[in-house]
């Protein structure tokens, strides 16, 4: 493909995931405080998943190796794959996806094409470092959501299995190691966008 339609192929994939909506039957077993804790953690979670995408068609889109490539755009759909799960489950609940999600993605984006022209050894650091923070506010997650919501448990439990498994691929691929400062920025970036979404 020529530019032009490389990154009208981008254009068109970003206006597909932050129009991206799952339908699902209404879900009335919760008690309100149970679901609105839950809409709040779904949110937060979807926007992520929306972010993921982003980071990794980033990474690809600049991305040296054929290898590194196929392995960023495959986790990229399994990462579409936990963006609808978590959709449905907003509609099933009754929530809505933040508003923000454009912004996110847009940010992303950006993030992952300047690791994808640093380098794949840099760029699949991000990757294993973003999958080592996104474990830790998926285990948080678990701990904050009522027990009663088992179909939300159980999206967040396969989920965070499957991050884990994309931050060991990275891994075994050759990931770089980042400084501190920029794990710690990765750190404070994220706490930003999960504190947001958890409202708007």
């Amino acid at each position: 493909m020529s530019l032009s339609d490389k990154v009208a192929n981008e254009f068109a994939h970003f206006l597909r995931i932050i129009n991206y909506k799952n339908k699902g039957e209404p879900d009335s077993s919760l008690s309100e405080a149970d679901k609105k804790k839950s809409i709040s953690l779904m949110r937060v979670n979807a926007s992520g998943e929306v972010s993921a995408q982003a980071l990794y068609r980033g990474q690809a889109f600049f991305s040296k190796s054929p290898e590194i490539k196929k392995h960023l755009l495959k986790a990229g759909d399994e990462e579409f794959t936990h963006l609808e799960w978590c959709s449905k489950r907003l509609e099933e609940l009754g929530g809505k996806k933040s508003i923000l999600d454009p912004l996110y993605y847009a940010g992303s984006f950006t993030l992952g094409s300047i690791a994808g022209l640093i380098g794949d050894r840099t760029s699949l650091g991000f990757v294993e470092e973003t999958e080592k923070q996104v474990v830790e506010h998926l285990k948080r997650h678990l701990n904050e959501m009522s027990s009663k919501d088992t179909k939300s448990r159980e999206i967040l439990e396969k989920m965070l299995e499957e991050e884990e498994a994309h931050g060991q691929e990275a891994k075994e691929h050759g990931s770089k190691q980042l400084p501190l400062p920029v794990k710690g920025v990765m750190t404070a970036t994220s706490k930003i966008m999960t504190t947001l979404s958890r409202f708007i």
